[in-house]
């Protein structure tokens, strides 16, 4: 898939150590996220149809209630999970403390926003929405869930980083299982990608 290469392209320059010190990181990313979300409508049209189904004053509730679920439970994921890295590997707090160091010089509640309106809900939109969408009508759920969080994970290689990489599939697996599951709760997947990458980055950090 071209889009797959173009994301590809995106995170490998807002990550690699040769291109990343040249950018900023935040306002990269927001113009990558815009990329996807372009992407993801154009390449599909079911996308922004699976994203707003015709819902209820009380289904949209449920879904708004189960998104602020998810993204509680991933963060708790999170927090232990960095708990247990610390007490294994020398390495991996200073490595999370370099991803946190990517807010230095940009105001916290920017960086929210950012989150929550257009970088969280564009990698939904584009990684499940479409992408795996695309794979698993093209060979079978399993097969798109599978390959999708391999993809998901491996375009944050370029960063060396290995806690960010171990982030990537720990949030690939979550989102796309949950996706392979329950893909009529798709916004509430959206919403709770965009809400723990609030809470995790700026609201509740680690």
């Amino acid at each position: 898939m071209i889009a797959v290469g173009i994301a590809a392209l995106l995170w490998f320059v807002m990550f690699s150590p040769w291109t990343a010190p040249l950018l900023n990181f935040w306002w990269s990313m927001t113009a990558s996220a815009c990329v996807l979300i372009t992407m993801s409508l154009t390449g599909n049209k079911n996308t922004l149809r699976s994203l707003f189904p015709s819902l209820s004053l009380r289904g949209l509730g449920y879904e708004i209630v189960l998104g602020i679920v998810i993204a509680v439970v991933l963060w708790g994921v999170f927090w232990v999970g960095d708990k247990a890295s610390q007490w294994m590997f020398d390495f991996a707090r200073p490595q999370v403390d370099l991803i946190y160091g990517m807010k230095e010089g940009n105001a916290p509640w920017l960086i929210a926003l950012l989150l929550l309106f257009i970088i969280g809900p564009a990698e939904e939109l584009f990684w499940r929405g479409y992408v795996q969408r695309t794979l698993s009508v093209r060979w079978s759920p399993t097969v798109g869930f599978v390959v999708t969080t391999l993809i998901y994970t491996a375009v944050h290689i370029p960063s060396g980083n290995f806690m960010l990489i171990m982030a990537a599939m720990v949030c690939g697996i979550l989102w796309g299982g949950l996706y392979r599951l329950v893909p009529q709760h798709f916004l509430a997947i959206v919403l709770s990608h965009a809400l723990w990458d609030a809470a995790a980055f700026v609201w509740f950090p680690l």
